[in-house]
């Protein structure tokens, strides 16, 4: 298995993972990523400054990804890991916490100093992930990122 950015080419593939993975936890679609009209487009969002996305790969087919961006309407030191989702079929590899990492790293080389990100409740098993990669709950979302359905909210010192 592969980490990459992404490439134009691969719109259509993360779209298709992220959404299958909605239905298959019946996750709200409304107030969650599945409804970002960016969704579709997430290589062409992911060119703006001091931003980027990676997808795993295998086999020349894409299987999850991750990235980061500026917080929308947020401090400037403050990114957003964005988008982290993964086809059944590589859960438990260690692949996500890889991604997290690699998000990490590019955070640090723009200068942010806080990493936040947001999730259901219901997604026990990528908490734990985050916990254990360091990222600590915070008691309200941060930004404007437009998830009113997304109720866990947590942070990193980068």
């Amino acid at each position: 298995m592969l980490i990459r950015e992404i490439q134009q080419k691969d719109n259509e593939s993360i779209a298709k993972v992220i959404r299958a993975i909605f239905h298959e936890l019946d996750a709200p679609k409304v107030g969650t990523a599945y409804a970002d009209p960016i969704l579709d487009t997430l290589y062409e969002v992911y060119q703006q400054s001091r931003s980027i996305y990676y997808v795993v790969e295998k086999d020349g087919k894409v299987l999850g990804g991750c990235g980061v961006v500026p917080l929308e309407n947020g401090d400037t030191s403050v990114c957003e890991l964005q988008k982290m989702y993964f086809a059944p079929e590589i859960r438990g590899t260690g692949y996500a916490e890889k991604i997290i990492e690699k998000c990490l790293e590019f955070a640090k080389k723009q200068d942010f100093e806080i990493c936040y990100l947001e999730t259901l409740s219901f997604m026990k098993t990528a908490q734990k992930l985050y916990k254990r990669i360091g990222f600590e709950n915070i008691d309200g979302p941060m930004g404007n990122t437009g998830h009113n359905s997304c109720e866990v909210w947590m942070t990193k010192q980068l």
